[in-house]
C-alpha cells in the first residue's frame, strides 16, 4: 500500500505543477498585444507552443494521479466507512481541480483562437486557485477534521 501511496502522491505533486505554471504562461500570453509584429507573433507562438506541450503533459499526469488514489480507496479502503467524512469532502476538491484543469485546455483553446477576452490580471488571480485547492486537499488528508 505505501507504493501505491508515494506513486499517488508523486503524480499530484506533478499533475499540479503543471497546473501552477499553465496559468503563468496564460499571464504572458495575455500582456502580448495583438499588434501582428512579427517579434510578437513569434513569441506569441512561443508560447503557446510551450502552453500545448504542458497541457498535453498534465494531462498524462493527471490520469496515474487519480488511478492511484482510486486504488487507494477501491482497494485498500482508505477513506471509506464511517468517520471518513473528511474523503467525501477531497473527493468534492478532487472534482474542482478537474474543472480547474479542463477550464484551462478551455482557455487554451481560445488563445490558440484568438479569442482571449480576459486581461493579464484576472489570470494571475486565476492562478492562485490550484494553491487554494491543494492546500484544502493536504489538510483533508493530513488533519481528517472530520
Amino acid at each position: 500500500m505505501l507504493w501505491v501511496k508515494s506513486l499517488h502522491i508523486v503524480f499530484v505533486v506533478s499533475w499540479f505543477a503543471g497546473l501552477f505554471y499553465l496559468p503563468r504562461i496564460f499571464v504572458n500570453l495575455a500582456q502580448i498585444q495583438a499588434d501582428g509584429a512579427a517579434d510578437t507573433q513569434k513569441e506569441r507562438d512561443r508560447l503557446l507552443l510551450m502552453a500545448r506541450k504542458l497541457m498535453r503533459f498534465t494531462h498524462i499526469l493527471a490520469v496515474p494521479a487519480l488511478a492511484f488514489g482510486l486504488w487507494l480507496f477501491m482497494v485498500y479502503g482508505i477513506g471509506r466507512g464511517p468517520g471518513n467524512g473528511w474523503m467525501h469532502a477531497k473527493l468534492a476538491v478532487v472534482l474542482l481541480v478537474l474543472g480547474y484543469h479542463h477550464g484551462c485546455a478551455l482557455l487554451l483553446r481560445k488563445f490558440e483562437a484568438g479569442r482571449n477576452t480576459r486581461s493579464h490580471v484576472w489570470y494571475r488571480w486565476y492562478n492562485e486557485v490550484p494553491i487554494v485547492l491543494l492546500l484544502a486537499a493536504v489538510i483533508l488528508v493530513v488533519v481528517k477534521p472530520f
